[in-house]
C-alpha cells in the first residue's frame, strides 16, 4: 500500500514538473485594447517600440522589453502636428524604420472609401518616441495610379531603398531616394502581387524573400475574415509563389494564421523579431471573441519547416512559452 502511495506521489510530482511554468508563459492578447496594424522596431535603448493605426488618436506608440508587457509612451503626433494632406483623413498602418540617424515613420492617410484620394506620407524623429516632424505626402493614389494607396512597407536591398504598398487593388513597389523620404525621380512602379492582399511585409531569410500579407475583411468585428498569408521568391521583385508554384499575382498563397474559437480577423503582421534563442516572433492584430471591441495585439512564435514559416495550429495561441530576451 505504501509503495503504491509513493508511486502515486512521484507521478504527481512528475506531472507537475512537466506542466508549463506560468512564469515562463504568456497569454494572448498581449495588449487587450485596440492596436491595429502594428509595426515594431528595436531601439538602441533596449526597448521594442510599436506603432499602430490611430484607434488611439494621433497614432499611438508603445514600448516593451520582452514583446509581452507593453506600456504607452504617447503618440507620434498631436492635434497641432498631425499630417493634413487628407484634411478629414485618419492615420492608418504605420511602418517604422531607422534610416541613417533618423527614425523614419511612413503612414497612410485616408478617409474610409476614399480610394483615389488616400496616400502615403512620411515623418522623422531623432528618438523612437518622437516627437515626429511630418514631411508631408510622398504620393497620392490618383497621382501614382494605384487605387487605395495605403499600407506602406519599407525595405533596403542591394544598397537601394524601396517602398511596397497597396490594398486589394494590387501590391506595388517603387524605388526611393537615398534618404527614404521621396520617390526616386524617374522610378517606375511594379506590381508584385494581386488584388487579394494588403498589409505587405517582406522578410529575407536563407536566400528567399517572403511576402507576408493579409486577405479577407479586417474590420467587421466577430464577422471579420482577415487572415495572414505568405508566398516566397528568390528575388525581391518576384515572382512570389505558393508551395505549388502558383503566383501571388494570381492571388495564390499559403495561409499562415487563420481564425479560431478565441480570435478572428487575425492579420496585418509587424516585422519578424528574433530572440536570444534564435526563435522568430510575429506580432499582429485580431478580434478577441471574449472582448470584441477593436483589434487587440497578438504574439506568436514562427517556426521554419522545409523553407516555409509556420505558426503552431496555424492560428493564434491562448498561452505559449515566452520569448527569450
Amino acid at each position: 500500500m505504501k509503495k503504491l502511495l509513493l508511486i502515486e506521489i512521484l507521478l504527481t510530482i512528475s506531472f507537475t514538473l512537466m506542466a508549463e511554468d506560468p512564469a515562463k508563459t504568456y497569454k494572448n492578447p498581449v495588449v487587450n485594447y485596440s492596436l491595429p496594424d502594428p509595426s515594431v522596431i528595436r531601439a538602441e535603448d533596449g526597448y521594442f517600440y510599436l506603432y499602430a493605426t490611430e484607434d488611439i488618436r494621433n497614432l499611438p506608440i508603445h514600448r516593451s522589453k520582452d514583446l509581452i508587457k507593453w506600456e504607452s509612451v504617447g503618440t507620434a503626433f498631436t492635434d497641432e502636428t498631425r499630417p493634413t494632406f487628407e484634411p478629414k483623413g485618419n492615420l492608418w498602418a504605420p511602418d517604422i524604420n531607422k534610416i541613417g540617424d533618423k527614425y523614419v515613420l511612413y503612414y497612410s492617410m485616408s478617409c474610409w472609401g476614399g480610394e483615389w484620394t488616400c496616400g502615403i506620407g512620411v515623418a522623422t524623429a531623432d528618438k523612437p518616441e518622437g516627437p515626429f516632424v511630418d514631411h508631408g505626402m510622398m504620393f497620392r493614389s490618383n497621382e501614382i495610379g494605384v487605387q487605395n494607396s495605403i499600407d506602406p512597407f519599407y525595405i533596403e536591398d542591394g544598397g537601394r531603398k524601396y517602398m511596397f504598398w497597396g490594398s486589394f487593388r494590387g501590391i506595388y513597389g517603387i524605388e526611393l531616394t537615398a534618404d527614404g523620404l521621396k520617390v526616386k525621380s524617374g522610378a517606375d512602379k511594379k506590381q508584385i502581387a494581386g488584388t487579394a492582399y494588403e498589409g505587405t511585409y517582406i522578410h529575407k531569410k536563407n536566400g528567399y524573400y517572403y511576402l507576408f500579407a493579409s486577405t479577407g475583411t479586417c474590420c467587421e468585428g466577430l464577422k471579420s475574415t482577415y487572415q495572414t498569408v505568405v508566398g516566397r521568391s528568390s528575388s525581391l521583385w518576384g515572382p512570389y509563389l505558393d508551395k505549388q508554384g502558383r503566383s501571388m499575382l494570381d492571388n495564390n498563397h499559403v495561409v499562415l494564421i487563420h481564425n479560431n474559437k478565441s480570435f478572428v480577423g487575425t492579420g496585418h503582421n509587424a516585422e519578424l523579431i528574433t530572440d536570444k534563442a534564435d526563435n522568430d516572433w510575429i506580432l499582429y492584430h485580431g478580434v478577441s471573441v471574449s472582448n470584441p471591441y477593436g483589434r487587440v495585439l497578438l504574439l506568436d512564435r514562427v517556426d521554419w519547416k522545409k523553407g516555409w514559416p509556420v505558426v503552431k495550429s496555424s492560428s493564434a495561441s491562448t498561452e505559449s512559452p515566452k520569448p527569450h530576451f
